[in-house]
């Protein structure tokens, strides 16, 4: 019979699994979260923007996690809506060499793959450089994780805008979940829609880190620290705060209740004793230490797609511990 000490730490994975997402981390720095979301018609256009702002934030953790009522079996629908939309008026910049798909790095249990479209609504300025190769003009990055069955999509960035997205790994016996929401890491600005311009990022393979150099001068790091069946869970830290613009913002997509890709937020404010509960285009802005954005019922469109946490918020060079993850080693008991 093992002793409880082993039996402590066989548990503790199971103990991670029952953990609920999006649990409160209680000690973080607060921070300035306004909503800045527009009523829209097309549901092609991310209308839902909620910013975070301090002038003291130097690290904090983002997670997306699968929503409450996501199960297996359930019918999805990952299409595009093209109505009442009008893009006509979007620039549109050529590539700077020919369009095209290219493994950037590749080792047994992660890929990196990059993507040059035939044109972006931005010139492609930023660059990526992965040890010594430098690659030019490239739209998307796909970072890809190798599971038992196969291999899957859980992380995406846009180099010449700044944009992320992010999903867990798809729960079994699924195969595939839906992106939805984006965000921006950074000094955010407004060219047309909000961005983040970046001059290079390099991404490191040991340390799953992608290291952000922006164009105004400062730097980010962006960590993938878990990514599992449960959620995916990043950790940012910038080399100093961001004073005067936001470090980060969350983009998504509302027209209705039944059409979104996100409609609730919930906000854990400073001091307070309870959660702030609202509906996305109903909440005004907060000063909160837990940011929580997306879905309680199922939407026609991409109700797979994860929620978001914001939270962990620190003055320091990494983010506070979560309150909802264990200490680093479990107690001896004798």
């Amino acid at each position: 019979m093992p002793s409880l000490s082993r039996l402590a730490t066989l548990l503790l994975p199971l103990a991670l699994l029952a953990i609920p997402a999006g649990a409160a981390s209680l000690d973080g720095v607060a921070v300035d979260v306004i909503n800045e979301s527009e009523p829209v018609l097309c549901a092609e256009k991310d209308n839902v923007a909620l910013s975070f702002a301090s002038p003291q934030v130097r690290a904090f953790r983002i997670e997306a996690a699968h929503p409450v009522y996501l199960a297996p079996g359930m019918r999805d629908n990952w299409e595009a809506d093209w109505t009442a939309c009008d893009m006509s008026g979007d620039p549109a910049y050529a590539p700077v060499a020919p369009p095209g798909r290219f493994t950037l790095y590749e080792q047994p249990d992660m890929w990196l793959v990059g993507w040059r479209y035939g044109s972006f609504w931005r010139p492609a300025t930023a660059t990526v450089r992965i040890g010594d190769q430098v690659h030019e003009g490239l739209h998307l990055i796909q970072l890809w994780l190798l599971r038992t069955d196969g291999s899957e999509e859980v992380l995406v960035f846009y180099p010449q805008d700044g944009y992320w997205r992010a999903r867990p790994l798809a729960p079994r016996p699924m195969r595939n979940t839906a992106y939805g929401s984006s965000f921006l890491v950074g000094p955010v600005e407004v060219e047309g829609r909000p961005i983040v311009n970046i001059k290079e990022v390099a991404f490191d393979p040991a340390a799953r880190r992608f290291d952000l150099a922006f164009t105004r001068g400062g730097s980010a790091s962006v960590s993938v620290v878990n990514a599992d069946e449960n959620r995916i869970a990043l950790d940012v830290a910038f080399d100093a705060p961001i004073k005067d613009v936001p470090f980060a913002m969350l983009r998504s997509m509302y027209i209705t209740e039944f059409n979104n890709d996100a409609a609730r937020v919930a906000v854990r404010e400073a001091g307070a004793n309870a959660w702030r509960e609202a509906p996305v285009m109903g909440f005004d802005r907060a000063r909160a230490t837990d940011i929580w954005i997306g879905r309680l019922a199922p939407s026609q469109h991409n109700k797979s797609s994860p929620d978001f946490v914001f939270n962990s918020f620190s003055d320091g060079p990494t983010p506070k511990r979560p309150k909802n993850e264990p200490p680093a080693s479990a107690p001896v008991v004798q």
